[in-house]
Order: C-alpha cells, then sequence, then structure tokens
C-alpha cells in the first residue's frame, strides 16, 4: 500500500497550507546553502600547506658508524630494528 498521486497531492497541500509558500522557499534556499557550503568544506583541505624549513636551522644529520667497530651479521630469516624511521 503505497501512496498514489492523489494522496501525494493532498500531503502537498497541507503541507502548503501550514507553512506557506514563503516559508518553504526559504527552507529550501537554506537546505541548498548548507548543501553548497558542505560541499565547498570538502574540497577544501583540512591540513595547512607543510612550509620547508627555513636555512637558519640545520638539517638532521646521521651519525656515521665508527671506524672500529665491526658489523652485526644479519640472519636471513631475522630482520632488525635499527631504532631510525
Amino acid at each position: 500500500m503505497g501512496l498514489s498521486l492523489p494522496h501525494l497531492l493532498i500531503v502537498a497541500l497541507v503541507v502548503l497550507v501550514l507553512f506557506g509558500r514563503g516559508r518553504i522557499s526559504e527552507m529550501m534556499g537554506d537546505f541548498g546553502k548548507g548543501i553548497k557550503s558542505f560541499k565547498q568544506g570538502m574540497t577544501e583541505e583540512t591540513d595547512p600547506p607543510v612550509t620547508p624549513p627555513s636555512s637558519s636551522t640545520a638539517p638532521h644529520q646521521i651519525a656515521a658508524p665508527e671506524a672500529n667497530s665491526a658489523p652485526t651479521p644479519v640472519n636471513s630469516g631475522e630482520t632488525t630494528k635499527t631504532g631510525q624511521g
């Protein structure tokens, strides 16, 4: 039992009488503005652009391994963590 065309017309007429033509057009305009601002918010970038560091600060340097230390053997089945990145 769905709504047929006469039922929909009666519902539309009741809504028009209750709210009036001006109020309905105002609500639809507000609805359209809301959708527009939502789409605009979705397209805007949420994070600010990343600026490169200034040249006055020294970049981080990774220390070279000492010449006297022996390299550690790595087994093929094991993975190692260096603690960097």
